[in-house]
């Protein structure tokens, strides 16, 4: 019997289930023992442990009464929902993600698997993927966004490529409507054009376009979607629509150290800076897909799932490279078409062990870095979250208030049930010093030099880590 199982092992087909498996339970282990992360993971987590506690479905709010107007609010129903089966944690917080992305697995594997490839090297490949492994079990608005595009190229290549219309050129108008809820009309700016160039290259598949798709019933299916909660948003929200459309999708891209962002800091990067990000998170994958198709360049026009495939991998990068305000998570949605090149290109690679070690790589580093902080003890002091101070203080079970000076951290609005509070100057902490004569006071460590004397000397610290540090009230 152990030798059937080991005879089985040196198949590809079982090295790249095994694989998936692992990967998959490894980062399910991950996404319940990390606690989440500031600032973007715990705000996302924050407004959805609001909207959970507030039962407010429509306008997702940072702080209560304060809304949240930069993304709409799948992601954040997706979250808020995992509380109510779940209850409230950092696991309950992150599961969809993790869900979604195996949904986007599943999807490519049947699709590969019907082009005669196994059905888990999709799963191997974006597993192994830096930008798609860290995705799989991170509250953010990416992930969503990332299947809500796959959804509508995937459906665009099925529906036009079938004998007849079918329920494909449905699902192509669902991820649109979804993807107006994940992030807005930013799902048109990446999906459009590459379906649009690819057209062009061949007129006769605007024939197709219109003969495969229903396209009025399509609209109203994205109608009945999305434009119901972007309604009621405006209305309970007023300036919702003119902060959403025309800073977050015109001023944050065009404008270098856009002044008007509501919630954080522009990440201001140098020009082109997206290709670096590609190459980084998408090795090694993305630099071996160049390779071949600098080899295979001369062929690329004649195959038309290639060339569908390239335009949808090039686009993002090219629309986002004269853009400064960009994050390295812009280039999540081409992981799958580097997936997809990569599956095509598979059986060309004699050598099949030097590319599964070549994907592992960056799962072990993950791996290594993990258990070497929790083998050295280091792991609650080098985490950029406040759960383990928190936890320690116990201090949802203590009659303390706890206070955050200058600026609240979303760990700690998360983990203290939203119980932390802002002191902005000395004239407010002066106030509360009056009010309680015992409170915590949570500051960045950078920022502990403004506390005035007066005050940190009626003070002990009681925790700290690399970067923020607790004190008490004498």
């Amino acid at each position: 019997m152990l030798k059937t199982f080991l005879d089985k092992f040196k198949s590809n087909n079982y090295i790249l289930f095994f694989s998936v498996i692992v990967l998959i339970l490894f980062r399910l282990f991950l996404t319940a023992s990390i606690p989440l992360l500031d600032k973007t993971e715990a705000r996302y987590a924050e407004i959805a442990r609001i909207m959970w506690e507030t039962n407010q479905w429509i306008v997702p709010e940072t702080d209560y009464g304060v809304p949240f107007w930069a993304k709409p609010p799948l992601s954040t129903w997706t979250s808020a929902i995992s509380f109510l089966v779940f209850g409230v944690s950092a696991f309950a917080a992150r599961f969809p993600s993790l869900l979604i992305n195996v949904l986007i697995i599943i999807l490519c594997g049947k699709l590969v698997e019907k082009k005669g490839a196994s059905f888990y090297l999709p799963g191997f490949i974006l597993l192994t993927m830096p930008e798609f492994l860290i995705h799989t079990g991170v509250v953010s608005t990416d992930t969503t966004l990332l299947f809500c595009v796959t959804l509508m190229m995937i459906s665009f290549w099925k529906a036009i490529n079938s004998e007849k219309r079918n329920y494909w050129n449905y699902l192509f108008f669902v991820g649109l409507g979804l993807g107006f809820l994940a992030k807005g009309p930013l799902i048109m700016v990446l999906t459009f054009p590459p379906l649009f160039i690819w057209c062009c290259l061949d007129w006769n598949r605007f024939k197709l376009l219109f003969s495969k798709f229903a396209i009025l019933i399509g609209i109203l299916i994205t109608a009945i979607i999305a434009i119901p909660w972007y309604y009621f948003a405006e209305q309970q929200s007023p300036g919702f629509l003119n902060y959403f459309i025309i800073g977050e999708h015109y001023k944050r891209f065009v404008e270098s150290g856009w002044k008007g962002d509501l919630y954080g800091k522009p990440k201001t990067q140098p020009i082109g800076m997206i290709w670096a990000f590609m190459l980084a998170f998408g090795f090694p994958w993305v630099q071996i897909v160049f390779y071949k198709l600098w080899k295979n360049r001369k062929n690329i026009l004649q195959n038309n799932w290639v060339s569908f495939l390239v335009l949808w991998l090039l686009w993002t990068p090219v629309f986002f490279t004269l853009s400064k305000n960009i994050l390295h998570t812009y280039m999540l949605p081409v992981t799958v078409p580097i997936m997809l090149l990569m599956v095509h290109y598979w059986e060309d690679f004699k050598s099949k062990k030097v590319l599964f070690r070549l994907g592992l790589f960056f799962p072990a580093v993950i791996f290594v870095f993990y258990f070497g902080f929790v083998a050295t003890g280091n792991l609650d002091y080098k985490m950029n979250s406040d759960k383990y101070m928190l936890e320690r203080l116990d201090i949802n079970n203590q009659n303390i208030q706890l206070y955050y000076w200058k600026e609240k951290n979303y760990s700690g609005q998360f983990y203290s049930n939203g119980k932390a509070q802002l002191v902005k100057n000395e004239q407010e902490l002066d106030s509360v010093s009056k009010i309680h004569p015992k409170f915590f006071l949570v500051t960045l460590k950078k920022a502990q030099h403004s506390i005035p004397e007066n005050q940190l000397s009626k003070m002990t610290l009681k925790d700290q880590n690399y970067k923020t540090a607790i004190f008490i009230s004498k």
